[in-house]
């Protein structure tokens, strides 16, 4: 029964929730999200890494108790402390923590003030105004409860990273000499993946199918038959699975790859010739035309071949027909990451390891930007101890070779759009990320006006994860993007595409937006350890999808044409 690491951090933060709705002591509680952040953001599973022989102690965050847990989670596919903590916990507490607004400690207020244990005693003490006794509960978390537990379930949806855990796993185990190939909005990469479309090639749909039935992370079995078959995995992840010959190999990819929109214009262009385009190939009358590559399929269709990320039929096939689409950005294209974490707050690695890591991946710089001050939880550096980061770089600088570790901050934008540090520290560093951390409700015009006052300050450099969203777990605060990529082109400030798995933030229609205006945009993985550099990958992906190529991308550049651009 293999787990997935996304799985296993699953586990850690619902257990550490758990432990802090059950009044647990905040050292235990950071240790298990610590841990979860550790095993999210690992390149390989832990089962494999088990097989290899690898000491889990010698990761970030996990010691001899917690690297036990995780081998009995992979043994067994449970977690016995969360296990028993759902037993032990009233009623669906530990299901709350899902709604906007309400985290471990609210949860525990509920309960402790107004015995609130499930859903439905929420609703009746947001019908009956018993929340208003409560402290930190005010109108608008009041208004996004409602909401929230007046909506129906909806399709779950999975993060691009998790979806492509689970891809990669499945591919790997049905892969036997055919090629394997996993399509849909995952091929097109897209934030989040509803399901898992494979395209395998193979005359044996039924052997594809026998041996899909029996892979061991299979909960149900929804469909079985000669050339399809359809499972559900533990995570709720649906997969079908499509045996195709390699004749209908081309076709059968681009009409699974999608999306509808772009499948939809294509036979268009194909019933134009009176021919007709469907997943088993191009045909005139029955002649097959074209169908065993993708390539063929575009070339006979008069368009250059589009690249899986922009098929979503906003304007990529008029250009295709013209030979103009874009040369989109690739990660071999990115010199540095210009967001990445210490142990100075809230990383798990030192400034030389991080750095060390970057240059590993070939880079040629690396931007430190630990948090500032208002981010307590994170042990935020104030002016003293950013003074003391900055000569501790100097020195590192001295040392390193073919490598320059860039001096900045990410640096909290107040609720009345002023900095966290003065301008007098600020001045001395390289890149200043702005970010929003806190007050996400306000009203769209004063979240608005919050970022373009901070954006006005000529010490920022870029706009960190501008619209703050989670994936999942909190949507993007109200603020007007129009305005903020207008004021970003016109003060020369730049935007970021968080990399981090969970944000993706400036999403693709953003980022396409911000090309279309003339806006650069950083592409950053807000690494928290050396592991999460890895994340660059998924950056890259959102860039694609809003069509941008090396030249949108600042960090693209040699650190010379870098330190230029970054000047205001």
């Amino acid at each position: 029964m293999p787990v997935q690491n996304a799985e296993i951090a699953a586990m850690f933060d619902q257990t550490a929730d758990l432990l802090e709705i059950k009044g647990e002591n905040q050292f235990r509680v950071r240790a298990y999200h610590r841990a979860a952040r550790t095993i999210d953001g690992l390149p390989q599973s832990v089962r494999s890494m088990l097989s290899a022989g690898a000491d889990l102690t010698e990761l970030p965050g996990i010691g001899k108790d917690l690297a036990g847990k995780i081998v009995d989670i992979v043994t067994t596919g449970h977690f016995k402390l969360l296990d028993q903590l759902k037993k032990k916990m009233p009623g669906q507490l530990g299901d709350m923590t899902a709604l906007p607004g309400l985290g471990p400690k609210r949860v525990k207020l509920l309960y402790d003030k107004l015995k609130v244990r499930t859903l439905d005693d929420l609703r009746r003490a947001i019908k009956t105004g018993r929340l208003h006794e409560l402290r930190g509960f005010g109108p608008t978390i009041e208004k996004k409860l409602a909401g929230a537990l007046a909506k129906p379930v909806v399709v779950k949806r999975f993060k691009l990273a998790v979806a492509e855990a689970e891809a990669e796993a499945l591919a790997t185990f049905l892969r036997d000499g055919g090629r394997v190939v996993v399509a849909g909005s995952y091929r097109r990469r897209r934030d989040t993946v509803g399901d898992l479309d494979i395209l395998v090639t193979s005359e044996h749909g039924q052997t594809i199918g026998d041996r899909l039935v029996g892979y061991d992370n299979v909960a149900e079995v929804l469909a079985h038959g000669p050339t399809r078959t359809a499972i559900m995995l533990r995570s709720g992840l649906q997969v079908d699975v499509r045996a195709v010959p390699e004749e209908s190999y081309g076709a059968a990819l681009l009409y699974f790859t999608g999306s509808k929109a772009h499948n939809i214009a294509l036979r268009g262009l194909a019933n134009e010739r009176d021919w007709k385009l469907n997943e088993y190939g191009l045909f005139s009358g029955k002649r097959r035309l074209a169908g065993a590559t993708e390539e063929e399929v575009y070339q006979k269709l008069g368009l250059a071949y589009i690249p899986p990320e922009l098929r979503e039929d906003r304007g990529e096939i008029a250009l295709a027909k013209a030979n103009q689409l874009p040369k989109l950005v690739t990660v071999e294209d990115i010199r540095g990451d210009l967001h990445v974490h210490s142990d100075w707050t809230d990383g798990t690695a030192s400034i030389e390891a991080m750095a060390m890591a970057a240059q590993a991946r070939g880079y040629a710089y690396m931007a430190l930007t630990d948090h500032s001050r208002r981010v307590a939880m994170a042990h935020g550096l104030d002016p003293a101890r950013l003074a003391r980061q900055i000569r501790e770089i100097d020195k590192l600088n001295a040392k390193l070779k073919g490598f320059t570790i860039l001096k900045g901050i990410e640096v909290d934008i107040l609720k009345d759009g002023s900095l966290d540090l003065p301008d007098s520290i600020l001045s001395r560093l390289d890149v200043v990320v702005a970010s929003v951390h806190s007050f996400f409700d306000l009203p769209r015009e004063a979240q608005t006006d919050r970022v373009l006052r901070a954006m006005e300050n000529r010490r920022v450099s870029i706009i960190g994860h501008p619209t703050g969203r989670l994936i999942g777990e909190r949507e993007p605060y109200d603020i007007d993007m129009d305005r903020v990529m207008s004021a970003a082109h016109d003060l020369g400030c730049f935007l970021e595409i968080n990399a981090e798995p969970d944000r993706l933030d400036l999403n693709d229609i953003h980022s396409h937006a911000a090309k279309s205006k003339g806006v650069k945009v950083a592409i950053s993985t807000d690494a928290h350890s050396a592991n999460g550099f890895q994340y660059m990958r998924f950056g890259i992906d959102q860039a694609r999808r809003g069509w941008l190529t090396a030249d949108d991308v600042i960090n693209t550049r040699s650190l010379a044409k870098l330190r230029k651009l970054l000047k205001r």
